[in-house]
């Protein structure tokens, strides 16, 4: 089995040939089923030559879908006698618990585990009153950390979304292990190293119509596509546009995405800051969604986390030009050779870079197909490749 998988450009291998003796019925289980989680998990299915079979929850209350979802999914397995070729979990599930609670069923199935995101490296919010990942008398609430390493230790294999992903966790690991007094079982982190892969979300595609020739030169529309939450840095982005507009600057304004529990302040804020600019300003179902993608020129991100980026690709098939933080996940998802012009590294060049592609995005045609062509290497068809062959490795299919 290889212990990474991951290559760009990815593979073209496909593995559709597979025959009906060789598919493998998998298990794929999904606690807490919305947004990307829901979206990777759909996506799988529809692409992938085995059989994949969801077994879900409702994306909400995700303490307890870490606490609970376990024992709730691994009930419903044995009431129904799910008996699959692989189990593929992901990172929202106690997988350690779910196996306890099935192996009399499934004695021999081998497990994986998905790490869309990891507990130890989402980022505290500035008071506990803020954000997912709450302060618990002024610290990390490493339960949920210690869920995801249990679970990782379970795991046959670990797949990660991301090169970043994968080091950002085994870099910081070490450090969270060593809090404890005593067998504080540092040398797992080598362990689960070895048996962890690279694989990255696939991405829909969105967008199947040309695109509308802008009614203004150098005004570009400028797009939003995260979720409304602190982690993102909405107040970059907007501080951002801000300085932008004082400094001669012109655009349209999009702000979409999804809102969880409590929506930071500065978005109502900026509804009337910048309301001349609005074109759109609130959630966008699919097919508003595909619309807003395709009138779309940048796409900026200000974002203090992230362990993809598939807003971001998903704007860079439609056609926009990305403006990205010079860290995290995002020097992997642009080539090396735009970095200089489209990964800012601090405000000052951040304005700079936005201002000279602001006035110069209806000319750079040749910029934006060599993006286009690279974010299409993460679509579904590009990546059910490697998918699929790792299915097959972990159940033993040839």
């Amino acid at each position: 089995m290889h212990s990474n998988l991951f290559q760009h450009p990815f593979s073209s291998t496909n593995s559709r040939n597979l025959t009906k003796e060789n598919m493998a019925n998998t298990l794929l289980i999904s606690p807490y089923h919305s947004g990307s989680h829901k979206s990777w998990a759909e996506g799988l299915q529809k692409h992938s030559s085995h059989s994949i079979d969801i077994l879900s929850l409702p994306g909400q209350n995700w303490k307890w879908r870490m606490h609970g979802a376990a024992v709730t999914l691994a009930q419903q397995v044995l009431d129904r006698n799910i008996q699959p070729d692989l189990v593929l979990a992901d990172d929202m599930l106690d997988l350690a618990t779910f196996i306890a609670l099935t192996r009399k069923q499934l004695p021999n199935t081998p497990f994986a585990l998905y790490m869309h995101e990891n507990q130890l490296l989402y980022p505290l919010a500035p008071d506990s009153e803020q954000g997912p990942m709450r302060r618990n008398w002024g610290v990390r609430e490493r339960q949920y950390v210690l869920i995801n390493w249990k679970s990782m230790l379970a795991a046959d294999k670990i797949f990660f979304n991301s090169q970043f992903h994968l080091d950002a966790l085994f870099a910081e690991l070490p450090r969270f292990l060593r809090h404890y007094a005593d067998f504080n079982e540092e040398g797992t982190v080598d362990i689960l190293r070895k048996k962890s892969a690279v694989l990255p979300v696939g991405i829909h595609k969105w967008v199947d119509v040309a695109r509308p020739i802008p009614p203004e030169p150098n005004c570009p529309t400028i797009l939003w596509n995260q979720r409304w939450e602190f982690d993102k840095n909405p107040a970059g982005f907007f501080a951002a546009l801000r300085r932008y507009k004082q400094d001669g600057g012109r655009m349209k304004l999009i702000v979409c995405g999804e809102s969880f529990g409590k929506t930071p302040e500065v978005f109502e804020q900026a509804e009337k800051e910048f309301e001349k600019e609005l074109l759109h300003f609130g959630y966008a179902n699919r097919g508003q969604y595909s619309e807003l993608l395709s009138q779309s020129d940048i796409v900026l991100s200000t974002a203090h986390h992230e362990f993809f980026g598939i807003s971001v690709l998903e704007a860079i098939q439609a056609g926009a030009i990305p403006l990205l933080p010079n860290r995290l996940s995002y020097p992997e998802l642009i080539p090396a050779e735009y970095h200089e012009k489209l990964l800012y590294e601090a405000a000052d060049d951040l304005n700079a870079k936005l201002h000279q592609i602001g006035a110069q995005f209806l000319q750079l045609s040749d910029l934006k197909n060599g993006l286009r062509k690279n974010a299409q290497a993460y679509s579904w068809e590009q990546v059910i490749g490697q998918y699929d062959q790792e299915i097959s490795s972990l159940v033993h299919i040839s």
